[in-house]
């Protein structure tokens, strides 16, 4: 029976072999230059196709149909005003039509060319093309203590440290609220508190909600005295409004309708999100989970353009799967992930700036499962092409729990994902034949210490930040580590350290007179 171990090294490399080891990990620990990462944000995917053609063109022509004859009910007043404006029809039935015409109209003036920009401008995050970004999302209602094993109420001050982690987290692109503050009870205070611990935590960019919309008002006030002005604000806006506008299937939400008409008008990006559960409130067929989820959002493309055209807008079909058994949601499925997948992929043929979600483990805690449910799901995204990842890292029970430690143990995962998104790039010189030839006909029969080797491991691997990569022996002489207790130690590390100070102590204090802020 052999073993790693016993596997001999060569010979020419055995006397230096350790002392070269601990110079690579000491050079790959140095921070890298942004030229040289092997990962970033907005890694080009697109690689991965579950439908073809035909599908896609049968699936856009199904949701024309969809939009047609059906149509959505349950507009707002002033929604219902602008669609039949821009060429809707409104029926008898309360229902709003959308001609094949006013769709293929809408989809010729929607913005293409959207960049989300951020505090600092070094996070902005470009949407173009099949550039993919992960981040969280969600609405949380429990915060998982990962020692007592438990689900506790999520809270301001662990979406403010959530935040704070994101900040530090490279491969966690954007951080979306990804829980609700369930101690402040009254609504206007936990949604602006909600965005304003978003916006202290983390430099990058933000993505929030609103429940009426004179709260979006207050938002916004309280976004223009962040920028410095409401002008700094419409010049670079750096939160967007997730907007749940339909209530599958085929219904608009009214008040959220109202909220992101406020958004609009106040210059703040949309993501249009429809989120039906397959089996439940959306077709249990996945091709027509696919169709509604694409008709629901091409109706809110067509609602935003019709109030403002060309106003940043992301496409978001959000399909959730449902556990047919007990009718149960399963986010960290095989079905989710190609569900996923499949609307990133009907947004690209749609040449739209696209978002959907991945990485809702149905564990309740950091574990195996978690892991490879997380994986899976958000590996077939990114290599889908999806613009935006949303509820990518920290997620778990479907959506019910999120858990801090996830964000750290996640940010290992998503660089992996990464990694698959980019794919291998094949040119003469990573052919390696030059390098092939040396290494066997001059010695010394091994690529450890050649040129080649060298200049690649930083910009052609990526490797874990508190995964564990050593051997059985080496594990043992550094007492074992457990990966939740290595993320718990990182943890600690961040949420002890010295807090963000990117908005400068004025502007703190002008937001706290203005408004009623609870964590400190």
């Amino acid at each position: 029976m052999s073993t790693e171990a016993e596997v001999p090294a060569p010979p020419a490399a055995r006397k230096g072999r350790a002392g070269g080891r601990s110079a690579r990990v000491a050079l790959r620990a140095a921070p890298l230059a942004e030229d040289i990462r092997p990962v970033r944000p907005g890694m080009e995917g697109g690689a991965y196709k579950p439908l073809n053609e035909g599908d896609m063109r049968a699936i856009y022509e199904a949701a024309l149909t969809a939009l047609e004859t059906i149509g959505i009910a349950d507009a707002p007043e002033t929604g219902v005003e602008y669609m039949v404006a821009a060429g809707s029809s409104y029926g008898e039935d309360k229902r709003l039509r959308f001609p094949r015409a006013l769709v293929e109209h809408t989809l010729s003036i929607a913005r293409k060319d959207l960049v989300l920009h951020a505090q600092d401008p070094n996070f902005d995050l470009d949407l173009s093309g099949h550039r993919v970004h992960f981040g969280t999302a969600g609405a949380a209602v429990h915060l998982v203590d990962v020692d007592e094993r438990e689900y506790k109420d999520s809270t301001i001050d662990a979406l403010y440290s959530a935040a704070r982690v994101v900040d530090q987290m490279d491969n966690i692109h954007f951080f979306q609220r990804p829980m609700v503050a369930r101690d402040i009870l009254d609504n206007r205070e936990m949604d602006l508190n909600t965005l304003y611990a978003a916006l202290s935590g983390t430099r990058k960019h933000v993505g929030t909600s609103f429940v009426d919309p004179d709260y979006m008002h207050d938002g916004l006030e309280l976004l223009h005295i962040v920028a410095g002005s409401e002008e700094a604000w419409h010049a670079r806006p750096f939160a967007s409004l997730s907007v749940t506008f339909v209530v599958p299937p085929m219904k608009f939400a009214t008040e959220s309708c109202q909220v992101m008409e406020v958004a609009i008008k106040g210059g703040m990006p949309i993501l249009l999100l429809s989120a039906g559960q397959a089996g439940a409130t959306a077709p249990a067929a996945i091709a027509g989970a696919v169709v509604q989820a694409v008709a629901e959002c091409l109706g809110g493309l067509v609602y935003v353009n019709s109030i403002a055209p060309g106003h940043p807008a992301i496409f978001g079909p959000w399909p959730f799967v449902s556990d047919l058994r007990s009718g149960a949601m399963s986010g960290g499925s095989g079905e989710q992930a190609i569900l996923s997948a499949a609307v990133g992929q009907m947004g690209k043929f749609l040449g739209l700036p696209t978002g959907s979600a991945a990485g809702m483990a149905d564990a309740k805690l950091p574990d195996a499962q978690a892991g490879y449910e997380k994986g899976i799901t958000n590996v077939m995204a990114g290599l889908a092409g999806i613009n935006m990842v949303y509820e990518s890292a920290g997620m778990h029970a479907s959506l019910l729990g999120f858990c801090l430690e996830s964000l750290i143990i996640d940010n290992d995962m998503l660089g992996q994902a990464l990694r698959c998104v980019r794919g291998l790039e094949v040119t003469p010189e990573k052919l390696s034949l030059a390098v092939m030839e040396k290494t066997c006909l001059e010695g010394p029969g091994h690529y450890l210490g050649s040129d080649q080797t060298l200049n690649l491991m930083q910009s052609e691997y990526i490797y874990p930040t508190i995964g564990d990569r050593t051997s059985p022996k080496e594990w043992a002489e550094v007492d074992k580590p457990v990966l939740v207790e290595t993320a718990q130690k990182r943890l600690r590390t961040i949420l002890q350290g010295p807090k963000p100070d990117h908005i400068p102590a004025a502007v703190d204090a002008a937001v706290r007179d203005r408004f009623r802020i609870h964590f400190s």
